[in-house]
């Protein structure tokens, strides 16, 4: 009887130990597919901005842009006709 009950502890004890092993693992991974997955999304947004962001600054783009859309409504300013505005909220 003795015999049974101490192979049985270390069975029962080695279940219990593979459970939480496998639980924490599971944890783990989905923290990591979730980590990839904000990954993944940020550099697909982060390539999109960046598209954008060289393609519109371009100075012959935006020309392009404001003869196709804008046609007369876009006026070209001297540098010295340009003035400060200060605004200050009393």
């Amino acid at each position: 009887m003795i015999k049974k009950i101490l192979i049985f502890i270390p069975i029962i004890f080695l279940i219990i130990a593979t459970t939480f092993t496998k639980n924490s693992t599971k944890k783990l991974d989905k923290k990591i597919f979730e980590a990839r997955e904000n990954i993944r999304a940020l550099g697909d947004i982060y390539e999109l901005v960046l598209l954008d962001y060289n393609y519109l600054t371009s100075p012959n783009k935006l020309i392009e842009y404001s003869n196709k859309y804008f046609e007369e409504d876009l006026k070209k300013k001297e540098i010295k006709d340009l003035k400060i505005l200060n605004y200050t909220d009393e």
